[in-house]
């Protein structure tokens, strides 16, 4: 079994003190195992903070030495330069307190909630293009749930939509390939999308927590 799962990466995980033993006797010297481990857990961290965008990386809480450290591993393009300055920073990583750690740890956690988040939006958007399209019936529910939608421009899209939409292409589909879309079709996921921000998750958790806390 790999160190992380793909919903709770090592970078996640809390990273365990490599400078003391059992918890019961702090002087029992660790295993060179769980040594391992543990590097390896500070190794995925930083990898993980070297991929965050520039202006989320600087909210990070880190020492100014370990951030220079990671722009450089930015701007490094060659691969063995590149496992050079990660290794660097792996190195960094080690030295840092325990709290530092924990700290750039839960930053992560929030920024990989956030995409979380953001392809859930996605997804619903989508739902409601298709639904809209293929549906009549859609259009009322939306308009309730979103009323400030302009509804002639709104009914112009699915109308377009439908127009555009290819004819259903047996030999394409039987090879997996995806029918071109109109440009009302992106224009219509655009418009739902915006209308969305983050009301429509944010109704659904409502829904969700109303259900739980009925249970």
């Amino acid at each position: 079994m790999s160190r992380a799962s793909r919903h709770n990466p090592t970078y996640l995980q809390p990273v365990v003190r490599t400078d003391i033993g059992d918890e019961d006797d702090p002087d029992t010297p660790k295993s060179k195992s769980q040594r391992k481990r543990e590097v390896n857990a500070l190794q995925d961290l930083g990898t993980a903070l070297e991929a965050l965008p520039k202006d989320k990386l600087a909210k990070v809480p880190l020492p100014e030495k370990l951030l220079d450290a990671l722009r450089e591993a930015k701007r490094t393009t060659a691969h063995e330069g590149k496992r050079r300055q990660m290794q660097y920073v792996g190195k960094l990583m080690r030295k840092l307190d325990p709290e530092i750690v924990e700290a750039a740890r839960t930053a992560l956690e929030e920024q990989h909630k956030g995409s979380a988040t953001e392809k859930l939006r996605l997804h619903l958007a989508e739902q409601w293009r298709d639904r809209l399209i293929a549906d009549d019936a859609t259009l009322p529910q939306w308009m309730d749930e979103y009323p400030n939608t302009d509804t002639q421009q709104l009914r112009a899209l699915i109308r377009q939509a439908r127009k555009d939409a290819p004819p259903v292409d047996k030999a394409a589909v039987s090879q997996g390939l995806a029918p071109r879309k109109g440009r009302a079709y992106r224009e219509l996921f655009q418009l739902v999308r915006e209308h969305l921000g983050g009301t429509g998750l944010e109704r659904e958790e409502e829904s969700n927590s109303d259900e739980d806390s009925d249970d």
